[in-house]
């Protein structure tokens, strides 16, 4: 059922919220849980600062996916950052989705679409794809480094759909690796890649000593939380982890985990071991420009990238010394 058939005849909103929002002229949300950390308010906030505009994105730490979609129907609202544990599960939600979204089968940005008649369609894009190709093409000098070479992605959830869309549709990457705690989420994975005719160029990767087997990969995404391995299946993760960091030819690894730090232990292991390690916060900057780029209208070159870039440094530095 789309939000259009569940429009209710009102609209209330907590006392909280409605005050906050009576001060903005638009009003957007970061939808997820664990969000305390996340600079993509912040990221935001720069962009709409500069632009002049009295918006702002609020943090919005809830599984309660009834309550999201009656806020979203608020007047002011312009769109809203969709993070964990939500980007599969608002799908069946949206009135549209973009060719990205559909064949990720994974939403991060929702924004709205104006009809003639003026009803308010909601839709579904995916820009961290963009955000991870930009990541590598931004940072990577020489792009021989993950073109024409296997790559691979470490977890099985939204992210790591979008990491395997980008790598095989613009980084070139032949074969992906694709390893995770859960053999489910990955035959989940490798079936909607199957339905999108690129399912034939993933492995599933699922004991080290397979990995002792394969080509090294020239491109990492790693798309999981920062915790040490306490299961059998996440010991095994690292265990492959780590076969294939040692191997002699090195490459970029993307670690996308920044929440609360970007400074991982397993961005440090690849460090240790040869590899050029990527932020979190690279695919944070180029995906939530993208995203404003929907919700603005404005282009990349109208947005004030380098006061973004210039806002991220700072706190990663505020971060580093903690």
């Amino acid at each position: 059922m789309t939000i259009q058939e569940k429009q209710p005849s009102g609209l209330h909103l907590e006392s909280h919220l409605e005050s906050r929002i009576d001060r903005l002229d638009r009003h957007g949300f970061l939808f997820g849980k664990k969000l305390t950390a996340s600079m993509s308010p912040l990221l935001h906030d720069v962009v709409y600062q500069g632009l002049g505009l009295n918006w702002e994105q609020i943090r919005l730490d809830s599984t309660d996916m009834d309550r999201f979609l009656r806020l979203i129907r608020h007047p002011k609202f312009y769109g809203a950052s969709i993070t964990m544990p939500h980007k599969v599960a608002i799908l069946p939600h949206l009135d549209e989705l973009t060719e990205e979204c559909r064949d990720v089968g994974a939403c991060n940005t929702l924004f709205l679409r104006q009809l003639p008649d003026g009803r308010r369609l909601f839709c579904g894009a995916n820009t961290d794809v963009i955000g991870i190709r930009d990541s590598f093409v931004q940072n990577v000098p020489d792009p021989s480094v993950y073109e024409h070479r296997p790559a691979m992605v470490i977890g099985g959830g939204g992210a790591a759909r979008s990491a395997i869309y980008a790598l095989h549709k613009w980084l070139k990457a032949t074969r992906i690796y694709v390893v995770s705690r859960d053999s489910s989420e990955i035959a989940a994975v490798v079936a909607e890649c199957n339905e999108r005719s690129y399912g034939d160029r993933i492995v599933h990767v699922e004991t080290a000593e397979q990995a002792e087997r394969l080509e090294g990969p020239g491109a990492i995404v790693s798309c999981i939380p920062d915790f040490p391995p306490v299961t059998d299946a996440e010991k095994e993760l690292r265990r492959i982890t780590e076969v294939v960091l040692r191997k002699e030819r090195k490459g970029a690894m993307l670690e996308m985990c920044y929440n609360p730090s970007p400074f991982t232990s397993l961005g440090a292991l690849a460090e240790s071991e040869g590899w050029q390690v990527i932020l979190g916060t690279e695919a944070l900057i180029w995906q939530g420009i993208e995203q404003d780029k929907y919700w603005t209208g404005r282009d990349t070159s109208e947005l004030p990238v380098a006061q973004v870039k210039e806002t991220i440094a700072k706190r990663l530095a505020e971060i580093s010394k903690k």
